[in-house]
């Protein structure tokens, strides 16, 4: 028990090593004195900022905003990128039209349809969600494709031996064969969606949430609170993916899944 409790100790010591070296680095910079003091804020002028934006609801608005931003162009583009992934898989000829279709629009960097579909839709949450969703749709087909292109034959020979009808064989063969990589492909997606909903909150810089707050601070040199949204996007994000985390799991319990 002594060894296990010295062990614990050795490796929480060991966890704190960083970010105990990170913020003595980053207090040595923010002193007045300092030769960057203008680009870094102090801890006190940080915690400050904290309490300020939580104690005027800001800063949960504004995170309740950019989440529910991510999830609905996951809805949509995870939806779409599904049906997209399992029609291109099961119909050589989708395949043949809309795949080369796809693999060429997949390489122009999200961010890059910006000043596009800033002509088509302005610069609202039209613009925003389109992007966000395109940042989901992306991977959702890519492996939603994979996963039912590339079922074992074995379980196919199964359900011609049991003469499975077209849903039969959907629903107890290739859904669950393709299943961990078409929920690979929603994680994928949700990492791509919060990063494309936190970037074009800070490109279009209108409206509200943690990238609006971000680029607002920016302009007002209050690194403070740039930090502080930072920070908050970093937390919600990894929140947000442990729940999906324990989703997969529970999901995927019958495989015997340990991701």
């Amino acid at each position: 028990m002594t060894r296990l409790l010295k062990n614990s100790l050795v490796r929480f010591s060991l966890g704190l090593a960083a970010p105990v070296a990170l913020l003595l680095l980053w207090s040595a910079q923010a002193e007045p004195e300092g030769a960057r003091s203008l680009a870094f804020a102090s801890l006190d002028a940080i915690a400050a900022a904290l309490v300020q934006l939580a104690a005027s609801g800001q800063l949960l608005r504004d995170a309740l905003v950019s989440l529910s931003r991510a999830v609905t162009g996951l809805v949509f583009g995870g939806v779409l990128g599904m049906a997209v992934g399992i029609a291109m898989a099961s119909s050589p000829l989708v395949d043949r039209l809309a795949g080369p279709l796809y693999h060429s629009i997949r390489q122009v960097p999200l961010l890059g349809w910006l000043p596009l579909i800033g002509l088509w839709l302005g610069n609202g949450d039209d613009a925003r969600l389109l992007i966000v969703s395109l940042a989901a749709f992306y991977p959702t087909v890519l492996n939603t494709y994979e996963g039912f292109a590339h079922v074992e034959k074995r379980y196919l020979e199964v359900g011609r031996l049991y003469d499975f009808s077209p849903a039969q064989r959907f629903r107890h063969i290739l859904w669950p064969a393709a299943l961990p990589l078409v929920l690979t492909g929603i994680a994928q997606a949700l990492a791509f969606a919060w990063i494309g909903t936190i970037g074009t909150e800070i490109l279009l810089g209108s409206g509200s949430g943690l990238g609006v707050t971000m680029a607002t601070a920016q302009a007002q040199q209050r690194v403070d609170i740039i930090i502080v949204a930072i920070c908050a996007s970093g937390l919600l994000g990894f929140f947000v993916n442990h729940v999906l985390v324990l989703l997969r799991r529970q999901i995927l319990r019958w495989q015997g899944a340990h991701q």
